[in-house]
């Protein structure tokens, strides 16, 4: 039977954390019964932080009249490419604050180079919030931008941008970023021409547990739809240096039992995605790999580079080895993944 709305609802609010994570970890054994965790080698890349959508919980973006705005060069993006290829990378995670004047040219040519020069690298890249807006300035639908990305080599599209899939919450916390409708849309679209997304989650800022459970039930119900989601990742706000704290509205980080309590539920409601990650960067490493024993089968990225959230102030870094140790010490088995969750290697 599956978990209804109501359901996933009074487990947040009611279960006991231990059981959850005896429910989750059950679940996550059905779906990947071989005791597999996978991790990926990648690097984000931001290739700008000039950004117009001024979202209150970003610490990130810049004005671009800043003194610290800028837009990375060709030259800039191919030595960060480089030195991920002599780490065993194979993916970057290509995003970047929405510039105001870049133009779906300025995003195909950009895509053209890095697929031409590094066909080996997959790129996961361009948010729906970029997506949306390199529509609006290009005059083009989402599925135009998407066709025509994708033919110059993009190959799937992360879920950043989703925040809550609430448009009370996102009036308050990114009142210019795209309706949560328009967030769905724009993967819907992604899925039909045949590019495969991630689904996110961002909790800690003014969502309600039945907001959160509407947000698992929108995705749910995508899923269903179309399978075009290939996992989901959900983490904590960090309100370090950002407009939500300093205007009062979100002064602290929730709890590591609110992590894991919701990561426990969100492994039993969304029954039809195979993959769920761990948010080691928002958690830490320890809290990261307690992950594992409440859903998540994937400790996500060793992420050679992450400046969004480490502008919020979370400060966490990981390395392969540290990875596989710590995989290994909870009982699984590790193994590196490319963007398809393909296993690359096994380190038994």
């Amino acid at each position: 039977m599956r978990l209804s709305a109501k359901e996933a609802l009074d487990l947040i609010r009611n279960a006991d954390l231990k059981e959850l994570g005896q429910m989750a970890l059950a679940k996550k054994r059905e779906l990947h019964p071989k005791r597999i965790t996978t991790f990926i080698v990648d690097r984000n890349i931001n290739y700008t932080n000039i950004c117009w959508v001024d979202c209150d919980f970003c610490a990130f973006y810049r004005k671009p009249k800043d003194e610290d705005a800028y837009i990375l060069s060709y030259d800039e993006i191919d030595q960060k490419i480089e030195e991920l290829l002599e780490i065993g990378g194979t993916q970057i995670l290509f995003q970047g604050g929405v510039h105001p004047k870049l133009k779906i040219d300025y995003y195909e040519d950009l895509v053209e180079h890095i697929h031409k020069k590094y066909p080996q690298i997959t790129i996961h890249g361009f948010s729906a919030v970029e997506i949306h807006y390199i529509a609006k300035v290009s005059k083009l639908s989402f599925k135009e931008v998407l066709r025509r990305l994708k033919a110059k080599g993009l190959g799937s599209i992360p879920g950043a941008g989703a925040e809550i899939l609430s448009d009370r919450v996102r009036q308050i916390i990114s009142p210019n970023k795209l309706s949560s409708q328009e967030w769905l849309d724009i993967h819907r679209a992604a899925h039909e021409i045949g590019m495969k997304t991630t689904a996110t989650m961002m909790y800690g800022t003014v969502e309600t547990d039945k907001e959160i459970v509407e947000h698992w039930q929108k995705i749910r119900d995508l899923q269903d739809e179309t399978g075009g989601f290939r996992a989901f990742i959900m983490w904590s706000f960090q309100p370090h240096n950002t407009a939500l704290q300093k205007k009062g509205i979100v002064q602290h980080k929730t709890s590591s039992n609110r992590y894991l309590r919701l990561l426990a539920v969100s492994r039993l409601f969304l029954d039809n995605f195979k993959n769920i990650q761990s948010s080691w960067v928002t958690q830490g490493s320890h809290i990261g790999q307690l992950a594992l024993l409440y859903g998540a089968n994937d400790l996500g990225s060793t992420m050679m580079e992450e400046n969004v959230v480490r502008a919020a102030g979370a400060q966490n870094r990981m390395n392969q080895e540290e990875m596989i140790r710590l995989i290994k010490d909870v009982g699984e088995i590790p193994a590196k993944r490319n963007t398809a969750y393909e296993i690359l290697e096994v380190y038994e």
